[in-house]
């Protein structure tokens, strides 16, 4: 059954999708406060037959529905409604059926018995996303260059900065991840809000805690004051955790927690206090390695990683260094009230034949001492003073070295395993590693064995 109700044409409009006639009353009536219309539906044919009638500003719909899915209609919203938000309604706990959601291209997702503060913020939040413009969405006065892979990236940002979901940012250092970042958070609807950063390496680990979600007053010594965390500064923003990797596994736990309850717990404090960021995180470690060596909690692993986006190294995109090099060129005058030389040719072509290990952030530097050094209006090779690339003798060291390596501790396993009669627990046990990290090593060096 359908319920169509005489909308208001000025109104924002919200569809609801469920079959339990008390929770729609609900929704609808919490809605309607909130100065907006509903329609609902009973079922995904109903729903897809108003979709086709009329547009929404906003869906919320329950996951388990009589003739299938709600994610089916958040794919079906994103295929020909995109610009249309999608709330997906999910039992208690079923943290699986969320994230899966959030892969599917949902807004958010709000959990049963529905909290209705957080549905509130949820709505304003989805409202602004659907109504604000967004001029210039692939920000390339920012975001430079032409390559491929850049036109990729700055396409899944706009994509990206229409969820809430949370959004893991891999790359090697110096590719600008805190960047890729920033600018989700300015396109998205939070943008109002907070961008708040942290290097998660750089925190004392007795301080961690703290740090992330607060202090109260006395809570141990030093603590001369109520003080908030990481958390509460992102409130109705956007805490940003990058080098994630670097997190103490204890950490990782109240991490986890933390961003599934969408709730935190001062050090010292008795109850928890709601918070409404949205996760970001980066790292330029191998994350799924991390996990498969037991360095980084798998559940921790797939809540952060809802969204990944990849940063290329400068290496893969030789044809943005031109681009690149005068904007940083045009940045680093100005800022030392210099004169802009031009890049020479040979410069140009030497910067194209370098591997850059140290990505944008070492072209910017290779640049700013070239400024330095160069007395007229054109930067040449000579100016750049680019390392010199190692010996391949040396590179060839350093291979058989890599191999001599990997077979001492290939036979150290096979003596660990046969002195255990091959028992893997027992061996992990004697070497001082998880089950998870032997198996993941015995992989790695192709030790194959029957027990």
């Amino acid at each position: 059954m359908t319920k169509k109700p005489q909308m208001n044409q000025s109104a924002p409009s919200v569809l609801i999708v469920d079959d339990e006639p008390d929770l729609i009353t609900l929704l609808e009536m919490t809605l309607s406060r909130m100065g907006l219309d509903t329609a609902s539906a009973a079922d995904l044919a109903s729903a897809r037959k108003l979709l086709g009638s009329r547009s929404f500003d906003l869906c919320l719909t329950d996951m388990r529905l009589p003739d299938g899915n709600g994610i089916d209609l958040v794919r079906d919203i994103q295929r020909g409604h995109s610009n249309t938000p999608v709330a997906v309604i999910t039992a208690y706990g079923n943290v699986e059926a969320a994230v899966e959601s959030l892969k599917a291209g949902a807004f958010d997702f709000v959990s049963k018995p529905v909290d209705l503060p957080m549905l509130r913020q949820l709505v304003d939040a989805a409202m602004k996303s659907s109504r604000q413009p967004r001029p210039d969405r692939r920000s390339r006065h920012i975001l430079l260059g032409d390559s491929d892979p850049m036109r990729k990236l700055r396409g899944l940002i706009a994509r990206v900065a229409r969820s809430q979901a949370p959004v893991h940012i891999s790359g090697e250092s110096g590719t600008g991840k805190e960047l890729v970042a920033r600018l989700v958070h300015e396109k998205s609807a939070r943008h109002e809000g907070p961008f708040v950063p942290v290097n998660c390496g750089a925190i004392p680990v007795d301080l961690v805690e703290s740090e992330f979600f607060g202090h109260r007053k006395g809570s141990f010594t030093g603590a001369v004051a109520d003080k908030p965390g990481l958390f509460q500064a992102a409130n109705g923003g956007t805490l940003f955790l990058d080098e994630i990797g670097d997190l103490p596994l204890s950490m990782q736990v109240k991490l986890l927690r933390a961003i599934q309850e969408r709730a935190v717990r001062p050090v010292g404090a008795a109850e928890e206090t709601a918070t409404d960021a949205r996760i970001m995180s980066a790292t330029h470690r191998p994350l799924a390695e991390m996990v498969a060596d037991g360095r980084f909690r798998q559940d921790l692993y797939y809540r952060i990683n809802v969204i990944e986006m990849h940063v290329p190294p400068l290496r893969e995109r030789l044809e943005d260094i031109s681009p690149l090099a005068g904007h940083i060129l045009q940045q680093l005058a100005a800022r030392n009230q210099l004169p802009c030389p031009r890049l020479g040719v040979d410069a140009l072509q030497a910067l194209q034949g370098y591997g850059f290990p140290g990505n944008v952030r070492e072209l910017e530097n290779i640049l700013e001492r070239a400024l330095t050094l160069c007395e007229a209006d054109e930067i040449q090779a000579e100016h750049l003073q680019l390392p010199a690339a190692p010996p391949a003798a040396a590179a060839a060291k350093e291979a058989p070295l890599d191999a001599q390596l990997g077979e001492v501790e290939r036979q150290r396993i096979l003596d660990a395993l046969a002195q255990h009669r091959f028992n893997k627990t027992a061996t992990a046990r004697a070497l001082g590693i998880t089950l998870r990290a032997l198996r993941y090593r015995m992989d790695k060096l192709d030790i194959d064995i029957h027990t």
